[in-house]
């Protein structure tokens, strides 16, 4: 009887690259890692090695240039148009603690001219609040199109296009979320994706330590990023802590650290109401904590196009206090 050995599965050795154990396994290179997401993206691979991968990464902890790796792969199947954008502002994370006080940031910013796309991967996990589930409520449109993100940016400047109509593929990696237990890496790596090539990406990483991989992975691969812990893991100022900035340029790398604006901290709400943020967007109510929190979110966007720090504060209050009456 002649048994036949079947073949090794080609992404095998990715998984291998990974999982070999304490001494053989190492990190994959630049080029193993475009490779290997490439295969992810075009359906290569079986589910098995998808849920191995993704953790054996997770536990390992992914480098810059694996990040860089896969975010090269992305872009090349990219079906994108040419639409220039001043902002690439990633909403992954959601909120528990605090609203989502960089939305409001964005859209007054947005009516001041600049140019900017957000994008979100959806409720993956319980108990927080997301952006998709406000934008009808401020008035931020909703695109399921690259047509419809393009005559968004050119009549309000801002849009919002969910990830799974754009990389439907990095999106069903996401909701794998609530099978596997844990986020995987590809939670990070949508922060890096920039898919409009904006001037400057905008990303937060919450986690201590990630966010220089992050800066790093841009530096690679050539893009202006500012990166920052930011608040809940969105873009969004904490005024009650020091911020550090994390910055990449033309290939060098800045940093700076932002004081806490409030000399106490402010005491959390005891629930999140999306109404809130509407009714303080339109002057109806006062709240110490969000005028802050989007005042300096509003400053670091305005820093990541350049402006020095005093300056971005200055002009955030200008374009905060004309944004009813701007258009």
């Amino acid at each position: 009887m002649n048994l036949v050995t079947p073949p090794e599965h080609p992404f095998a050795q990715f998984v291998r690259i990974l999982g070999k154990g304490k001494r053989g396994a190492r990190n994959l290179t630049r080029a193993e890692a475009r490779e290997a997401m490439g295969m992810l993206l075009d359906g290569k691979v079986e589910d098995t090695q998808l849920g191995a991968f993704l953790m054996l990464l997770r536990h390992k902890e992914e480098s810059a240039e694996e990040m860089a790796g896969f975010t090269e792969a992305v872009r090349e199947r990219l079906q994108a148009p040419s639409i220039e954008i001043d902002l690439d502002w990633p909403s992954y994370a959601g909120k528990k603690r605090h609203l989502p006080w960089f939305l409001l940031a964005a859209k007054a910013l947005a009516q001041s001219g600049v140019r900017i796309l957000l994008h979100g991967g959806g409720a993956h996990t319980a108990g927080r609040m997301y952006s998709e589930q406000l934008l009808d409520g401020l008035a931020i449109p909703l695109c399921r199109s690259w047509a419809a993100v393009e005559q968004a940016l050119q009549q309000e400047r801002l849009a919002f296009f969910p990830l799974g109509d754009w990389m439907p593929q990095l999106q069903r990696m996401i909701d794998l979320r609530n099978t596997l237990g844990l986020r995987s890496p590809i939670h990070s790596l949508t922060r890096i994706l920039n898919p409009l090539s904006a001037r400057c990406g905008l990303q937060s990483i919450f986690h201590p330590g990630y966010q220089a991989v992050h800066r790093e992975a841009s530096q690679l691969l050539g893009d202006t990023a500012l990166v920052i812990k930011g608040e809940g893991g969105e873009i969004e100022i904490n005024p009650d802590a020091i911020s550090h900035l994390y910055g990449t340029a033309h290939g060098e790398n800045w940093d700076e650290d932002w004081p806490a604006l409030s000399p106490l901290r402010h005491v959390k709400p005891e629930s999140l109401q999306p109404e809130h943020l509407r009714a303080f967007w339109d002057g109806e109510v006062q709240d110490d904590y969000g005028q802050l929190a989007v005042l300096s979110s509003m400053a670091l966007a305005l820093r990541a196009l350049g402006l020095p720090r005093e300056e971005a504060f200055i002009q955030a209050q200008l374009r905060w206090d004309a944004r009813r009456t701007s258009k």
